[in-house]
């Protein structure tokens, strides 16, 4: 996995206070790959938070706070809510994935 310990601890931090305590998060794409180089971050979470409103919110509050602190890096976030579809990018992340 190319991501430091404390881009982990970061990520895993923010969001827990974005999407809530029992948020769950998943690192996929090529950042799970040790043999590649450069890439962007994919993250995929499915938040302890329901609500539509609330989740686009954390969305943009969430990937600005996590570009300050781990720096300006491309970050892909995928979200799926509980009780929605589960679709093809969601299965690919989770079955890829690395779950931090």
């Amino acid at each position: 996995m190319r991501l430091t310990p404390s881009q982990i601890e970061v990520i895993k931090q923010e969001t827990e206070h974005y999407f809530g305590s029992g948020a769950q998060v998943w690192l996929f794409g090529s950042r799970v790959d040790d043999t590649k180089k450069g890439g962007d971050i994919d993250l995929y979470v499915r938040p302890g938070i329901n609500d539509a409103d609330q989740l686009a919110a954390a969305r943009f509050a969430f990937l600005a706070r996590l570009t300050r602190r781990i720096g300006d890096q491309k970050i892909d976030l995928v979200l799926q809510r509980a009780g929605d579809e589960e679709l093809p990018i969601h299965m690919q992340a989770k079955r890829q994935g690395v779950r931090l």
